[in-house]
């Protein structure tokens, strides 16, 4: 049952994961999670968990590496909870109601919560060196 639930779960991150390569979120991270989840219980995913973590690292890096990158990430977080709201806001737009428009919004604070993290990392790194 256990194993099961880890399967469940785990291609259930994955697949949201990919489908968010595409669309606007944190994808390259889920299938990540999705990865570790999976390789709890199977050992032969785990082979596919260090070339997406490190892929996941460096995109996070380099999400910070300048202040443009930074104002650019911090003006789609803010345009993605915009869009969350006008979609929330009006059910006439195409897939338009609260279920969309809470997934951009979500989206959005998503994308800034790890653009704290990613700068924490990064220039938490070079101040230790």
């Amino acid at each position: 049952m256990k194993s099961a639930l880890v399967a469940v779960l785990g291609t259930l991150l994955l697949l949201v994961g990919v489908a968010l390569l595409v669309l606007p979120g944190p994808g390259l991270l889920l299938v990540l999670a999705g990865l570790l989840v999976l390789a709890s219980r199977f050992p032969k995913v785990e082979r596919y968990v260090d070339p997406v973590r490190d892929q996941a690292m460096k995109a996070a890096e380099q999400s910070v590496s300048s202040p443009l990158r930074i104002a650019w990430s911090v003006l789609a977080g803010l345009a993605l909870i915009g869009a969350g709201v006008l979609w929330g806001l009006n059910p006439d737009f195409p897939l338009g109601g609260w279920s969309t428009g809470s997934s951009l919004m979500l989206s959005g604070v998503v994308l800034f919560v790890l653009l704290v993290w990613s700068y924490r990392r990064v220039h938490g790194r070079r101040s230790e060196a």
